[in-house]
Order: C-alpha cells, then sequence, then structure tokens
C-alpha cells in the first residue's frame, strides 16, 4: 500500500484549492480537518468504519454528529469522499499536509513555544515580533509549558529549534566540562 503521506497530498491540495475557490475560511478550513482526524483517530470510530455490516451513510453521520459544529457543504464533500474512497486512515495525514499548505498559502509558519512559566499577552507580543525577525516570516505561536526546561525558553517551528532554555545552557556547559 502506499504511504499515507502520497495519499493524503492530492487531498490535501484540492481541499485548499477548493476552500479558496469557494472563499472559505482558510484556518477555520483547516481546524475542521484535525477534528475529523482527531475523530478518525479513535479506535472505536477506526473499528465502525471498518465494519463491512456499517454504510458509508452511517460512518458519514456518526462524524457529523461527533464534530463540534455542523459541517459545511466543503466539509461534507470532503468527508463523504473519503469514506466512499476507504481514506479515513489517511486523515490525520492529511489534516497535518493540508495545516503546512494554508501557512504556505498565508506566508507563515506554525511555531511552538515551550516555555518553564506562562507568558502574559504583552510578552508575547514582544516574543512574536522578535521571533517573526529572527525566522523572517509571519508565525502562529501556541505555548506549551514545559517546566522541565527550568528558565527561558524553546522555540520549535517545523524542523528549525531555537534553545535558550536554562535547560540547554546547563546541557552545553555539562558537554564543555566532560570534554
Amino acid at each position: 500500500m502506499a504511504e499515507l503521506a502520497t495519499i493524503a497530498r492530492p487531498y490535501a491540495e484540492a481541499l485548499l484549492k477548493a476552500a479558496v475557490e469557494t472563499g472559505a475560511d482558510l484556518d477555520g478550513t483547516a481546524a475542521l480537518v484535525e477534528e475529523l482526524a482527531a475523530i478518525a483517530a479513535n479506535p472505536h470510530v477506526q473499528q465502525l468504519a471498518e465494519s463491512p455490516k456499517v454504510t458509508d451513510e452511517q460512518v458519514y453521520d456518526l462524524f457529523a454528529g461527533v464534530a463540534r459544529s455542523a459541517l459545511p457543504q466543503l466539509a461534507q464533500n470532503f468527508l463523504r469522499t473519503l469514506i466512499a474512497n476507504g481514506r479515513l486512515p489517511a486523515l490525520p495525514e492529511i489534516a497535518a499536509q493540508l495545516r503546512a499548505r494554508v501557512n504556505e498559502h498565508k506566508g507563515s509558519s506554525d511555531a511552538i513555544v515551550h516555555s518553564a512559566f506562562p507568558i502574559d499577552e504583552a510578552a508575547l507580543a514582544d516574543l512574536t515580533a522578535t521571533l517573526e525577525k529572527r525566522f523572517g516570516r509571519k508565525l502562529n505561536l501556541s505555548v506549551q509549558l514545559d517546566p522541565a526546561l527550568i528558565g527561558g525558553i524553546r522555540v520549535v517551528v517545523g524542523d528549525e529549534v531555537l534553545d535558550t532554555s536554562v535547560k540547554a545552557r546547563l546541557e552545553q556547559m555539562k558537554a564543555a566540562l566532560t570534554a
């Protein structure tokens, strides 16, 4: 069987194209697909979807019923297509590729800021401006608390990492002293 990334690519591209053509909110579409991917990742949902006794319409009704809000027409068509083609297992990869394509379309990137302590709004705004200047693009920041860092921050943007945490500095000192 083909890799999930190969299967997911045309679905993500087609969904982005349809969202742009219909004027749909790109971030909202990506968030909705991520929600559908979370539903599809549930082992009970997977078992039900694979059952030969369950119709495609019943699987669709399950997704529509579990989703937090009513599915727009674009999402309904997308979900029905995935179910009909037996591609629900690829939904998490489709969501990841769609998010990457939406960011690329908007000229931005997702960034995760790991911090030992909560960051207030003013400091986060300053940090965002500094990081955007450092990485040379608009960033969509999300903050995750990680007390193991002791202090400072660790920023992950795609495959780039900027680690200014106390933990990283201690590791560098340890390596220098034992070398």
